[in-house]
């Protein structure tokens, strides 16, 4: 098995709905955004996938989510945009845009130098 790994960053604020702290408030964060693709063979040309194209992947994706108030979006108006399910919302989202012989291995979001989840199959 191969892996290809990826990093890009976005801004986004987000509260967290029914809990007890300093996070049901308001905040930001400069979320760091790492993708994990794998594939069982390479290219013709020896790649997993064209570092460019997953890129652009990435950067489509992260537009969406971009200085936003991720609350707000459709993808959380029923549960809380906290690292996990930022985190498993991505791995969807970009496994949709890749091609059929490659797969999202993991994606792990960190809202901090020091705090990060990640979601995995």
């Amino acid at each position: 098995m191969y892996e290809l790994v990826v990093n890009d960053v976005f801004a986004g604020a987000h509260s967290l709905r029914d809990y007890d702290g300093e996070c049901e408030k308001l905040h930001g964060h400069n979320w760091r955004v790492e993708v994990t693709l794998q594939c069982e063979e390479l290219d013709g040309l020896g790649m997993v996938f064209d570092f460019k194209e997953v890129k652009s992947i990435l950067r489509e994706v992260l537009a969406h989510f971009d200085h936003s108030h991720l609350n707000e979006l459709k993808e959380f108006s029923i549960e809380n945009p906290t690292t996990e399910n930022v985190s498993r919302i991505l791995f969807s989202k970009i496994g949709e845009m890749l091609p059929p012989k490659i797969s999202v291995a993991k994606v792990k979001t960190w809202e901090s130098d020091n705090c990060a989840a990640a979601y995995y199959i």
